[in-house]
């Protein structure tokens, strides 16, 4: 059947939103007149004295960083959310609004300015995942802080305006949409099942071997089924963890690992340092349990025929829903492809 719906239009169901997808894959066969740009080489430049991230700088709202050697973490100058915001309620009719209390932090990956995840040895990215873990209980100790979004924006492509390696956490007192729609889809299949949703998805993906990009003992790595950017890619850990802070030791050498050759993999595909957001999602942490939820970690490239060609989310996917043309499984077939070393140390 899968071999049959890479030939013709058809739907996917996402299991994790109750949305459905529009996949095209014949339109693949159409010739790109759109938008093409030059490769850029690596940068190789480990310290930037222009650079508010690099160790020993002044950031932009007027703070020295520290002469860090490892992960640095510190409130962002510019946060999106506030922790001391006043309390304010608008119910006029249809016109609603509350004020959101929050905290919005900077993670620095590294202190070398030329590096990123792929590039970065697996010990150091251990130290990145042990720094989410840190912040995480931290921040959900709080008593107004109720979920806890970890996401990386790589490449100026995906709005990142600086190109040291970081990523960002913000933390807030209200759940997000996206974790809304996920927390009721986990809790209906765990009320009817008294199993994991994800868990079993994972368990049918193993089996089906169509869609699997990188696997160890405790981490799969996939194209998920109902992807809607090129080349999506999902990992999960095979133990049924509800957040980050539920890690062993051992799970977070094997986050590393596997982070780095999916990483790895995406910087191959069209040789270059490959743009995306990322993003985990777990359980809030708004005081109740959530037995049903299962942490993950989602990745949202936006590059589709090269490392200049990218697609983008116009027209139907604005007025209607998401939609795409190179199916999960040819996506899948794609990145397995690539070399596990990375095309810059050939």
């Amino acid at each position: 059947m899968e071999n049959k719906l890479n030939e013709v239009p058809h739907r996917r169901y996402n299991i994790l939103t109750g949305e459905w997808i529009l996949v095209s894959p014949h339109r693949t066969k159409r010739p790109w007149q759109g938008k093409t740009e030059e490769k850029k080489e690596l940068k190789k430049t480990t310290y930037d004295p222009g650079c508010y991230l690099c160790p020993g700088n002044e950031r932009a709202g007027g703070e020295t960083n520290p002469d860090y050697s490892k992960p640095f973490t510190f409130v962002n100058d510019f946060a999106a959310l506030l922790s001391d915001t006043v309390e304010i309620s608008v119910n006029e009719g249809l016109l609603k609004a509350e004020s959101e209390k929050g905290i919005c932090k900077v993670v620095c990956f590294s202190p070398d300015h030329s590096l990123t995840l792929p590039l970065m040895e697996v010990e150091d990215i251990t130290a990145v995942v042990k720094t989410w873990k840190k912040e995480y209980a931290e921040l959900c100790e709080k008593d107004f802080i109720n979920y806890v979004q970890i996401f990386e924006n790589k490449g100026a492509i995906m709005g990142c305006s600086n190109p040291h390696p970081h990523g960002q956490i913000w933390s807030q007192s209200s759940i997000p949409t996206e974790i809304l729609k996920k927390s009721d889809k986990f809790l209906e299949y765990w009320s009817k099942n008294s199993r994991s949703l994800l868990g079993d998805y994972l368990k049918q993906e193993l089996e089906a071997e169509e869609r699997i990009l990188e696997e160890n003992e405790h981490f799969v790595a996939l194209v998920p089924y109902w992807a809607v950017w090129p080349f999506e890619a999902m990992i999960i850990p095979k133990r049924h963890l509800q957040h980050i802070g539920q890690l062993s030791s051992e799970e977070e050498k094997a986050y590393a690992e596997i982070l780095k050759k999916l990483t790895i993999k995406f910087d191959n595909l069209f040789e270059t340092s490959f743009p995306y957001s990322s993003g985990v999602h777990q359980a809030p942490c708004d005081g109740k349990d959530h037995p049903e939820w299962h942490f993950h970690m989602s990745f949202y490239p936006p590059l589709l025929r090269s490392a200049s060609v990218k697609k983008f989310m116009v027209g139907y996917e604005m007025f209607a829903g998401p939609q795409r043309d190179i199916t999960a499984e040819q996506a899948a077939k794609r990145l397995n492809e690539q070399s596990p070393v990375h095309y810059s140390k050939h």
